[in-house]
């Protein structure tokens, strides 16, 4: 398998891989509304913050497409719920409210509209945003390739690949990017505890392309640093502050910070509308707690406890200091702060 469809529209329903179960199986969770989307995003099924943001935008679409023979105040009343009720699904991904917005956008303007035109204007913009995505990722994964040396062996930490995204991938995106233009690129996959991202779905990814891909727990990567075996980390995220601080699936800062002490490269792959201007710095990012079963256990094992008290933040931030560079786009930001994410966010 080269091209992963995370999300796909398959008339009159979105399709999206059911992350859950990955790898021991691969199928497909079939959406027809607002609320299913929106289950669909917070229990996972679908992660990462530009497919999250993807997946809002279907969800609206499919909402209006569901009322689109009903009264304008009924469907004004179910199209508003249905923003309101994604809006609610995960907080800390700000792709979601940025698709949302987009989606809002579309709507405000074509409110002369009969239900059944805007149905399908919003699907129409819904279609866009999925392709606009691969589009952002091919061009992230162009200009991160160049500064990777080949013969790099990368570390990841989380899944962000085509699976976070509408296809190709963000830290993903960068090393397949690399590896198309002909370079020797190897993958260290950080398992990703507590929900195994990386080991369930980094390694899957790069097994399916033949991306040669070495799997290790969340604490050993401070050991393959100190003996040479790491050259550059390469991350997802899924919001950035005004500053620059970065959000990214939990661990993500301990990994920044060995790899600051190792002398070692630290790339956030960052589309720029991952970038949130609104927020000063990252302790005033939004962080998710998930539930304590997730710590406790995975699936039917359980190995803690019964009884014990649990902490389960599902995101970390690494402040702009430890960020060799942000690899957005349209340029790469070496040494991000405010000062450079206002000028590249005016200019674009």
């Amino acid at each position: 398998m080269t091209t992963i469809e995370t999300l796909r529209w398959r008339e009159p329903y979105l399709e999206m891989i059911d992350q859950r179960i990955l790898p021991a199986r691969f199928e497909y969770q079939a959406y027809d509304s607002a609320a299913s989307t929106a289950e669909g995003i917070r229990n996972m099924v679908v992660r990462g913050a530009p497919a999250i943001g993807c997946a809002a935008a279907y969800g609206v679409a499919l909402e209006a497409r569901r009322l689109q023979r009903a009264s304008f105040p009924d469907f004004e009343q179910g199209l508003e719920a249905s923003f309101a009720l994604l809006s609610a699904s995960r907080p800390t991904a700000v792709n979601l409210f940025w698709a949302l917005n987009r989606m809002r956008t579309k709507w405000n303007a074509n409110r002369h509209q009969s239900p059944a035109s805007v149905a399908q204007l919003l699907l129409h913009e819904a279609h866009e945003i999925l392709a606009e995505d691969i589009r952002i990722n091919r061009a992230m994964g162009a200009l991160g390739a160049d500064l990777l040396p080949d013969g790099a062996r990368v570390l990841t930490h989380c899944n962000a690949g085509a699976l976070a995204t509408a296809g190709h991938g963000t830290a993903l995106g960068v090393i397949r990017s690399a590896r198309e233009v002909g370079k020797k690129i190897s993958v260290i996959a950080d398992e990703t505890r507590p929900f195994l991202q990386g080991a369930r779905l980094t390694a899957w990814e790069m097994v399916q392309e033949n991306i040669p891909v070495t799997l290790i727990t969340d604490n050993m990567a401070g050991f393959m640093m100190s003996r040479g075996e790491i050259d550059a980390v390469i991350v997802g995220t899924d919001r950035v502050a005004a500053n620059a601080d970065v959000a990214n699936k939990i661990g993500t800062y301990m990994v920044a910070v060995l790899a600051r002490r190792h002398n070692i490269p630290f790339y956030v792959a960052c589309p720029l509308s991952t970038i949130d201007m609104t927020i000063p710095e990252g302790n005033a990012i939004p962080i998710e707690e998930r539930a304590a079963d997730e710590v406790t256990g995975y699936r039917d094992c359980q190995w803690a406890a019964q009884g014990v008290s649990v902490r389960n933040p599902a995101f970390d931030v690494t402040p702009a200091e430890l960020v060799t560079a942000l690899i957005t786009e349209k340029c790469v930001v070496n040494q991000p702060d405010r000062a450079k994410l206002l000028k590249l966010m005016k200019q674009s």
